[in-house]
């Protein structure tokens, strides 16, 4: 059993004791009343997650003002003293089941998803996805105006000691207004609040000053600041070093740190594609600096990174925001040694960052459908056992065993190779182990919950020998083969058998495909295998079932690698040594290769599912690609709804 006993040492915040080093990081949740006032599905989502083992609760940022500091339908607010009322019933609960309970505030500046006016900022520079979207430049805000909004941040900080929290958390990170502030990327002020770093720091000491002023000295008062915002003009770790010496000089219990702004928001929210505990080296150098604690976070995803931290002392404690939205029993398991039942977070980002920010919905998670559902969909017994076979050991199918074994199912699992399906070869990049503890994690519990899995091919004569009563049909797909001249040639393979078989290639590859699996494919070829790489897909871009967060990155390596890139042509023929191709315009294009790798798609495999409701009397279900072609997301959230409802 792993000893964790730094991390679930007790720790203090100024003069409040926490019981451990892990700390729930703010995230927005989306799941706050419109105007602002705690809802109930809120309650019950921290609820939850206090009942998991943190130690410290941070409340996602809340919007201080009802000018222009509110970034998002149902942001949770503290801007008026009509909001004391839920938020005490918010600290109450978190307290109640177990946790401490603080809270985030902020001011939006120029990122504001809401793309409404007034948008205030330290100068007239847009966000350029708000801009792209709406034209809108943000109005250059007045020393007035910047008056009232430290007013509003400690009038703020005041309604949340009141409401019962136990500490208050200033947001000066990730590119909301103070961060506009203090970065000379977004500040190109001439008065007493832009140009140097002292006066770029004056605003957030004013709003410091102002809370310190209505709270008093001894209530804990934290900020959160981006070791660096990731900007060539941004920035510098050394710049947030100073501004966290000076927090510490005006009395605040805490730095914690964090990275990026919304134009960088992978070193945010960073995608499984970049290192695990990003930002930690940012929360190292400045725990060099200071006196006080230091909360590191940014990708911290499993309790051994974690430890790590805290025994190294690169801070004084953790930050987790996505893993505990996957696992919000995170800190009970690993404390209590079952480290190997966590539901890793996988950081695809699209359950979380591309509900929230880009498509205004709710949280939700990949790996946990019941993330922002709290109460809602809870596993619970089913009314009647039942005889269950699942037939396909990928996350869906592994999902639906999970699920239907608590329910209290007699379930057996059946695989032709090993368990894993898709995760198998979308783990094998080097850049994408997270999915190998997604994988590790299922396995696990298939032992743990005594599913019985047997690994050989299932078909239609396998399943009448058994008295099953129901049958879920998880296969996956079926990869698409165009009819196309030259495609059976021995040169020509599919990115699958590359990347996971390992299939040898030439040095000239040509891909065609340019989703998911063609891109990754490219990745691996020309940077683990040092080949000359060229995608060529119909479509007018590449990349179109890729996320956004994830997209920003492949981008970026896909130009690391002079990986070339032909969008808008169609494969017509594979000869020796050639592929043609043919643009919009019918123009013809010789390419050179020595091998051809197929990534286009694949399609619902449908056979079985047919053949058991066609010649059994079973309930069949199909789920994941056997029905189209999904996401992790959707597959998982397959798997786990149809097993929640035999």
């Amino acid at each position: 059993m792993r000893n964790f006993s730094n991390l679930f040492s007790k720790g203090k915040i100024g003069s409040l004791a926490i019981p451990n080093r892990v700390v729930k990081a703010p995230q927005s949740t989306g799941l706050s009343n419109m105007d602002g006032t705690v809802s109930e599905r809120l309650i019950r989502h921290y609820k939850r997650l206090a009942q998991g083992g943190a130690g410290l609760i941070i409340v996602e940022y809340a919007f201080v003002d009802n000018e222009a500091s509110k970034s998002a339908h149902n942001q949770l607010g503290i801007s008026s003293n009509e909001h004391i009322s839920g938020l005490a019933w918010l600290a109450s609960t978190i307290k109640e089941a177990g946790a401490v309970a603080g809270i985030q505030i902020e001011h939006c500046g120029r990122q504001k998803f809401l793309g409404t006016k007034p948008i205030l900022a330290p100068s007239r520079l847009p966000w350029p996805t708000l801009y792209e979207r709406t034209g809108i430049v943000p109005d250059e805000i007045s020393i007035e105006q910047i008056k009232q909004v430290v007013e509003s941040f400690g009038d703020a900080a005041l309604r949340a000691k009141l409401a019962g929290f136990d500490l208050v958390e200033v947001h000066g990170a990730h590119g909301y207004l103070i961060t506009n502030f203090l970065s000379p990327h977004t500040n190109k002020r001439s008065d007493l609040y832009g140009g140097s770093l002292e006066n770029r720091m004056r605003f957030l000491i004013d709003i410091v000053q102002n809370i310190k002023s209505k709270v008093g000295d001894e209530y804990p008062v934290t900020v959160r600041l981006s070791g660096t915002d990731y900007q060539p003009d941004g920035i510098k770790i050394e710049d947030t070093i100073q501004i966290s010496k000076k927090m510490e000089q005006l009395g605040l219990s805490a730095i914690h740190v964090s990275g990026g702004d919304h134009p960088q928001m992978i070193h945010q929210v960073t995608p499984m594609l970049l290192n695990v505990c990003h930002n930690t080296w940012a929360a190292d150098a400045i725990k060099k600096e200071v006196n006080i604690p230091v909360i590191a976070s940014g990708s911290i995803t499993l309790p051994v990174y974690a430890e790590e931290i805290i025994k190294s002392g690169k801070g004084d404690f953790v930050g987790l925001g996505r893993p505990l939205w996957a696992d919000p029993d995170w800190a009970n398991k690993a404390q209590e040694g079952r480290h190997k039942e966590i539901k890793p977070c996988i950081r695809c980002n699209d359950g979380c960052l591309e509900r929230t920010f880009y498509n205004f919905r709710a949280i939700s998670c990949t790996v946990n459908p019941g993330a922002g559902r709290e109460g809602d969909i809870e596993i619970s017994p089913a009314p009647t056992k039942k005889k269950l076979a699942i037939i396909g050991g990928g996350p869906s199918g592994m999902e639906a065993a999970r699920v239907s074994a608590l329910r209290g199912h007699d379930v057996t699992l059946y695989e032709k190779r090993e368990l894993g399906g898709a995760l198998i070869e979308a783990s094998t990049p080097r850049f994408k182990s997270d999915l190998v503890a997604l994988r590790e994690y299922y396995v696990h519990q298939m032992k743990q919950l005594g599913i019985n899995v047997i690994t050989e091919e299932c078909t239609i004569d396998t399943i009448k020998q058994e008295n099953y009563d129901t049958a879920i049909v998880a296969v996956g797909g079926k990869r698409i083969q165009a009819n196309i001249p030259g495609i059976n040639k021995a040169s020509v393979l599919h990115a699958l058998d590359v990347v996971y078989e390992g299939k040898e290639t030439g040095n000239q590859v040509v891909i065609i495909g340019g989703g998911l699996v063609g891109v990754e494919a490219a990745l691996y070829l020309a940077r683990e295998q040092n080949r000359d790489v060229v995608i060529v897909e119909m479509a007018e871009s590449i990349m179109r079932d890729i996320g956004h967060s994830e997209g920003i990155v492949y981008q970026q390596m896909l130009e690391e690698s002079n990986i070339q890139i032909l969008t808008s042509e169609r494969l017509e023929e594979i000869r020796d040594g050639v592929v043609i191709t043919t643009n919009k315009s019918g123009q013809r294009r010789k390419i050179e290769a020595d091998n051809v790798i197929l990534a286009m798609g694949i399609t619902p495999d449908n056979a079985l599912e047919q053949q058991l409701k066609a010649e059994t009397d079973l309930k069949v279900y199909a789920i994941g690609d056997a029905v189209k072609p999904a996401k992790f997301y959707d597959a998982i959230h397959a798997g786990f709804h149809t097993a929640m409802n035999i």
